[in-house]
């Protein structure tokens, strides 16, 4: 993995390089970022930069045998820690080695749930044990066979307990050259302990432009559905090319039609709707409902008079214009939370029919009914 490979994240990648350039590398390192931004692509580019044998200005050379070895994840010197599913008490990262290897190289961004497919879940919960922290330990007691360090990345570092404790002290006196990669999406999650341990590295979400140009050049996408896909991530690689592998769908005039019904409170057509929007799918709804959520965030950008905030193509934004004069902040709010709701449920296997027309009903609610100004002035005695 090399940094010209991962998506943005220019000011980072400068960071990370100038660190070795000027022997400033900390020993113990957190990469904190939200999904699909890229940390743990991030992470292994940054260890094959280190051992890399001709380093260029702003790379690795990707060709020297250091570089060979990693573009596999095969280098003696680099190391792995992940959550797994362990059928016994003795099972380690190294038991699932090739299922990871197999993994991160088919998508650098895959997440937990991608993960949880490689592996026999069943129905056990993810960690990491006290037996892969002992492993951890052992690994990195040796010096580095060929490199100049010996880097362990561990990834998901929310998913240790309190064993993870026995990790305290190889990360904090760990042996010369030795270097300790955490990947991480959720700092409150992780250890205190450990967490005052490590020296932060903030991975910021990629910007809409940056996804948009990426599935353009290297997905051959159109520039509606670039752009589509670009908006509905907010941010999440990982969630653009999840997209990028199911049925294609505009979801604009949908959307905009469920408002319409709901605004003129139409019953039967609602209905008829709700049988449409029943029929698409699990995956689709998610994204239609997602959809939904970002284009009632961009109204509610319109309604704050902060437009230039706002992205969205032409078509859709003279539609949410529009939208925005007919509601308030309130209404818009309201609406956002009943359709974050539907999407929890949606990914729970809720009944499609009976949810839509609930949330139906709630929209048309939320768009009729004025609220009541809060203030004891209203109430009558």
């Amino acid at each position: 993995m090399q940094f010209k490979h991962i998506v943005g994240q220019d000011a980072v990648k400068q960071r990370l390089i100038n660190t070795v350039n000027e022997n400033r590398v900390s020993h113990a390192q957190l990469f904190l970022g939200p999904e699909g931004a890229g940390g743990l692509a991030l992470a292994v580019a940054y260890a094959q930069y280190l051992s890399c044998e001709d380093k260029q200005v702003d790379d690795s050379c990707g060709v020297c045998s250091s570089c060979r070895k990693y573009e596999k994840l095969m280098h003696p010197d680099l190391h792995f820690s992940y959550p797994f599913f362990a059928k016994h008490k003795e099972d380690t990262a190294i038991t699932f080695i090739e299922q990871w290897r197999e993994a991160f190289l088919a998508n650098p961004y895959l997440n937990m749930d991608i993960w949880r497919g490689y592996l026999d879940a069943e129905n056990k919960q993810a960690n990491i044990n006290i037996a892969e922290c002992h492993q951890i330990i052992k690994k990195l007691s040796f010096k580095p066979f060929e490199s100049t360090y010996k880097v362990l990345i561990l990834w998901l570092p929310e998913y240790l307990d309190k064993e993870g404790n026995t990790l305290l002290k190889i990360i904090e006196e760990p042996q010369p050259n030795t270097l300790f990669l955490l990947v991480a999406q959720n700092q409150d999650q992780i250890l205190n302990t450990i967490l005052s341990r490590t020296q932060l590295v903030k991975i910021p979400s990629l910007g809409y432009d940056e996804i948009k140009n990426y599935l353009l050049t290297q997905h051959n996408q159109t520039e509606n559905s670039a752009a589509q896909i670009a908006y509905l991530s907010n941010g999440n690689l990982t969630e653009a090319l999840i997209m990028l592998q199911q049925e294609t769908k505009s979801y604009h005039a949908l959307f905009v039609q469920w408002l319409r019904l709901c605004f003129a409170n139409k019953g039967i057509e609602i209905v008829s709707f709700v049988d449409q929007l029943a029929k698409m799918g699990r995956e689709n709804q998610k994204n239609f409902l997602c959809y939904g959520i970002s284009f009632i965030r961009e109204c509610c950008l319109l309604m704050a008079d902060a437009g230039n905030l706002v992205h969205l193509p032409a078509a859709e934004l003279e539609t949410a214009q529009k939208m925005a004069a007919v509601m308030n902040i309130s209404m818009a709010q309201r609406i956002s939370a009943a359709l974050e709701k539907a999407h929890y449920h949606v990914e729970r296997n809720a009944n499609p029919k009976i949810l839509f027309l609930d949330v139906s009903l709630q929209i048309i609610s939320y768009l009729k009914v004025k609220p009541i100004p809060q203030g004891n002035q209203y109430i009558s005695n």
